[in-house]
């Protein structure tokens, strides 16, 4: 099972989305990492069918989606970043309609859909209408329909937003107990989302493909270039225009400055391990 992009960019008038992206995706979690406007949605679009691509292809098991989207899409799951629920609806409303739309049995639809309620801890809502949840239990019925048809391949684009700590972490333990036998693709910009769950990155800044590896591997690359420094008040705009700054924290003697670099910032500055995060800001700033 393998849903392969090659060459794949998108216009949008004279504007570029993506240029030429060639990628892999194969069974377990794969983190489509990138900050707002690097082409994350646009490929998540184009990977669930919903748009095209202006040149290059993207194949499902060698099949080609474009000319024939009917490959994928009775195995696909799909939570896009903008998800919209009939309000009037309750949870179990919402998802035999939806389980209809997809010419789910309907039988073995009320069984998986139970099944999704209380995985996603719904079950007790179950009877409310839909419009009076929170955005986080909305979320929660977006990912419960991607879900209902028990996809091979789950898209989901930028799941967590809208979600409290906890409910982040169960939604991450979720696709963490999905993914051995799915392909994955979970796009989003928190990097300790991706950082938890996902074993391959695949790192999208500019429309671009500037990194394609593990957190470890993304990680080694700054080994040795991130910095820890105590600043004063009137020195942190001067270190914040030469070097680029990945977390800042205010101190009672001044403010401790978190600095990726490839040389020592300041006489006072030590080499510190580096994060996911500090990996991410270096590969996405130049």
């Amino acid at each position: 099972m393998k849903l392969s992009i090659k060459n794949v960019s998108k216009n949008y008038g004279s504007k570029q989305a993506l240029k030429s992206v060639t990628f892999s995706f194969e069974k377990g979690i794969t983190g489509l990492l990138g900050p707002n406007g690097a082409g994350k949605s646009t490929l998540m679009r184009m990977l669930a069918t919903v748009d095209t691509p202006t040149s290059g292809t993207i194949t499902y098991n060698d099949a080609d989606i474009v000319k024939h989207p009917g490959v994928i899409r009775n195995g696909l799951g799909y939570l896009p970043q903008s998800f919209g629920v009939y309000p009037n609806m309750t949870p179990v409303e919402f998802l035999e309609y939806m389980a209809a739309m997809k010419s789910l049995n309907m039988r073995s639809a009320k069984k998986r859909i139970n099944e999704l309620l209380e995985a996603l801890h719904l079950s007790d809502v179950c009877k409310r209408q839909v419009g009076g949840f929170s955005g986080g239990m909305k979320q929660r019925v977006g990912i419960a329909q991607a879900l209902l048809n028990d996809p091979p391949v789950l898209i989901v684009d930028e799941p967590t937003v809208g979600l409290d700590p906890e409910e982040r972490i169960q939604f991450r333990n979720l696709l963490s107990s999905l993914s051995a036998n799915k392909i994955i693709i979970f796009s989003t910009h928190i990097v300790t989302d991706i950082e938890s769950i996902a074993p391959n990155i695949a790192l999208l800044s500019n429309g671009s493909l500037v990194a394609c590896t593990s957190p470890e591997r993304l990680i080694e690359q700054v080994d040795g270039k991130v910095w820890g420094c105590m600043v004063g008040a009137n020195e942190l705009p001067e270190i914040q225009n030469k070097f680029l700054v990945s977390n800042m924290v205010q101190r009672g003697d001044g403010i401790m400055v978190r600095i990726v670099s490839d040389k020592k910032p300041t006489l006072s500055a030590a080499s510190i391990q580096p994060s996911l995060e500090d990996a991410y800001l270096f590969a996405t700033a130049f």
